[in-house]
């Protein structure tokens, strides 16, 4: 009974000596956990905040770059989209003008001096054919200032991209697939046919 009494009070003399070891123990696996949190809150190095910068940096240039050739893409497309509008009206107005630059040279064509009859006739005739001519060439001049020209077909080869045969003649080997007469003028804007040159072809 007095060595179990003994025993119990061994256990309790050594139960604080245990705590106390278990205790330093402990405090390694603490001040280690402590440090790690408070490495974990610690403000980034020096390197850290330019390795940062300069990957932002780098993703804005990138993104930058991107967004100028999106609006370069867009100013070319829309550049074009007015040229094409210009060109395609300036193309009607000009096809519509040159049933006026016929009508002109039909009528200097067929000008008779009719009005040659009786005092100051002669004068008359004259004024009238200049007054025509003057406004054909200012007519003429205007096209050619806008790059419209009339299609090329005095003894010219029959050419498929330029003209449109309305007929054929037979007028031997030498003009065997020549523009032998021309009945109505053809006109290019630029390089662009605008109306066809009506000819009549050799055979």
């Amino acid at each position: 009974m007095k060595d179990k009494k003994e025993k119990i009070e061994e256990t309790s003399a050594d139960a604080p000596l245990q705590e106390e070891q278990n205790r330093s123990q402990n405090e390694p696996n603490d001040a280690k956990g402590a440090q790690e949190a408070h490495d974990a809150l610690a403000e980034p190095t020096a390197e850290e905040l330019l390795a940062q910068a300069q990957e932002r940096i780098a993703e804005l240039e990138d993104k930058n770059l991107r967004m100028m050739a999106e609006f370069d893409n867009y100013r070319r497309r829309t550049n074009k989209e007015k040229l094409d509008i210009m060109a395609t009206a300036g193309e009607r107005i000009f096809t519509e003008m040159l049933p006026l630059v016929d009508d002109f040279e039909r009528g200097i064509a067929n000008l008779t001096p009719t009005l040659s009859q009786g005092e100051g006739g002669e004068a008359q005739y004259e004024a009238v054919v200049n007054g025509m001519k003057l406004i054909y060439q200012k007519f003429l001049s205007f096209l050619d200032k806008n790059d419209v020209h009339p299609i090329e077909t005095d003894d010219a080869d029959f050419n498929t991209d330029e003209h449109e045969a309305v007929t054929t003649f037979a007028a031997g080997d030498d003009k065997k697939g020549k523009v032998i007469d021309c009945t109505q003028k053809g006109y290019k804007l630029g390089e662009k046919v605008i109306r066809f040159a009506k000819v009549v072809v050799g055979e």
